[in-house]
This record gives structure tokens, C-alpha cells and sequence, in this order.
């Protein structure tokens, strides 16, 4: 295993990205917790961040807490393969990543259905 996703498991994009992810984890390299679960709330004070911070993706690897856009690269760069490449966002100033990422998060409820289902693992 390389490492652990926090997700928020009541958002419909945030569960179509992991099944996204485990349809493509050939390696068996991600472990996912929600949340909402008291492991979840654990792992999110020990990142440093409150246990009501719903709007954060953060990955745990190798004792290192990643947290939002940042989270994402790095899951991404693990994925392997063509994902790898979108790695090269990462010279993109965090600040500026972290901007569109909050954004996203922010309003992650409020997407139709059908663009729920444009973000699903189908690819």
C-alpha cells in the first residue's frame, strides 16, 4: 500500500474520483477513508486541520499529510502511467492550486447529476 485518501464520502464527485482511482489502482496502492468516520477525524487532527474540514482531500504517504490540489498531484503521479504527467501542474504555485481546487470544493454539491456522471471512472 502507498498510501491513504480522505474523502468526503456524502459527495457524489468525491466518490466517483474514488472509484475513478481504484478502477486504475492496479498495485493495490491506495486506502481510502472517509471522512466522516472517526478514523477519517483522526487522521484530519493529525494533519493539522479541523475534524469538520469536509472540503479537503488530504493523502497520507509516508508519514507525510498532502492536502488539497497538492493531494491530488501526488495521487495522481502514483496512479502511474499517462496521470503521471499531469504531475507537471505541480510547478503552478500551491496558492494559486489551492484557489481552483477550493473553488471546486466549495460548490462540489451543486453539480447537476449529469456532470456527477461526466466525472465518474469511465475512461
Amino acid at each position: 500500500m502507498n498510501g491513504t485518501v480522505l474523502y468526503d464520502s456524502e459527495c457524489a464527485l468525491c466518490n466517483s474520483q474514488v472509484r475513478f482511482i481504484r478502477k486504475r489502482d492496479m498495485g493495490n496502492l491506495f486506502r481510502f477513508v472517509p471522512l466522516q468516520s472517526e478514523e477519517g477525524r483522526s487522521m484530519l487532527r493529525s494533519a493539522g486541520l479541523p475534524e469538520d474540514e469536509l472540503d479537503t482531500v488530504v493523502y497520507v504517504k509516508e508519514g507525510k499529510d498532502l492536502i488539497r490540489s497538492s493531494a491530488v498531484l501526488e495521487i495522481l503521479r502514483d496512479l502511474g502511467g499517462g496521470w503521471s504527467l499531469l504531475r507537471v501542474l505541480g510547478v503552478i504555485p500551491p496558492v494559486i492550486r489551492d484557489f481552483f481546487y477550493r473553488l471546486v470544493a466549495r460548490n462540489r454539491h451543486r453539480f447537476p447529476t449529469s456532470a456527477r456522471h461526466r466525472f465518474s471512472d469511465k475512461s
